[in-house]
């Protein structure tokens, strides 16, 4: 009978430090200011040095916007000259959407459908900054799809509006 007093004392004792860890669990969440609401806070990436490094070995012209308003934020760049010459660079943009640059000489079927998250081609064509691109919707991102640029493909994509992706797309300067 001894043991039986020992096992029950050790039950409740651990209920008791569990409800004492949600008590206390339950004060930190009430008391403790959060707010989900915000957005955020991201980083800022300068990609000059990136973009001259691509620009002087890539096969193509490479494609960064100029003119932008500051609260376009840069967020991630990268050139992988051994994967296709493969060009990304995205922004967070003013309302808080995603809108990124991709550039490739991979085949074009292959890389807009990588770049656009699975977005599938319209018959939707708009002319921006002097080029013709064709929308793409759908999938994880809607796209802008400028065919040809020097032998690759540049895809404008992202959760942003249309109207944002247009603006990208036009602020887009190659070289």
């Amino acid at each position: 009978m001894a043991g039986s007093k020992g096992k029950t004392q050790t039950v409740r004792d651990m209920v008791l430090s569990l409800g004492l860890i949600m008590v206390a669990g339950l004060v930190m969440y009430f008391f403790i200011p959060h707010d989900d609401s915000a957005a955020p806070d991201v980083k800022r990436v300068d990609y000059r040095v990136e973009l001259l490094t691509a620009r002087r070995a890539a096969s193509y012209p490479v494609a960064a916007p100029e003119g932008l308003p500051s609260d376009w934020k840069a967020t991630s760049v990268r050139f992988d000259g051994a994967q296709f010459d493969a060009w990304h660079l995205g922004f967070h943009s003013p309302d808080g959407e995603y809108v990124t640059v991709e550039q490739s000489t991979e085949k074009r079927a292959r890389f807009i459908d990588d770049a656009s998250q699975g977005a599938r081609e319209t018959e939707v064509t708009e002319e921006i900054g002097g080029r013709t691109w064709i929308r793409y919707t759908g999938g994880r991102y809607d796209a802008l799809v400028l065919e040809d640029t020097g032998g690759a493909t540049t895809v404008v994509a992202g959760t942003g509006s249309f109207a944002q992706l247009a603006k990208m797309a036009g602020a887009l300067k190659l070289a």
